[in-house]
């Protein structure tokens, strides 16, 4: 596996733009270093997190809004505070009923999403 380092210790929201990775869908990547990453993902309501499965543990905050989570063909409605967790290889996805939020932790890290950072 590629060594991709650790980001900065102190990550200012402001300092760093969103990126575009759907229709609704903006994501920016927090914190991370070889084994774990944090990102934040912003939806738009209606907005959907196309279902999918990778090898990484996951493990998600609905930091604002609402969502239908699916995870193994088990939908729940989840809100601000909840969480969820993705065990590798589950297929799952997400809709956004209210505009919002989510934080998302990943180990070992998402290297597909390494692919525009410029820490």
């Amino acid at each position: 596996m590629q060594s991709f380092g650790a980001s900065k210790e102190f990550i200012k929201d402001d300092e760093f733009d969103w990126e575009a990775v759907g229709k609704g869908i903006k994501r920016k990547i927090m914190g991370y270093d070889d084994t774990i990453m944090m990102v934040n993902v912003l939806f738009e309501k209606g907005a959907i997190g196309t279902p999918h499965e990778h090898y990484h543990s996951q493990v998600t905050n609905v930091a604002k809004g609402a969502f239908e989570v699916t995870i193994n063909g088990v939908t729940k409605v989840m809100k601000q505070g909840d969480c969820f967790y993705i065990p590798p290889h589950i297929i799952h996805g997400v809709v956004c009923i209210e505009d919002g939020l989510l934080i998302d932790v990943f180990s070992p890290i998402r290297e597909d999403f390494m692919q525009k950072m410029t820490y």
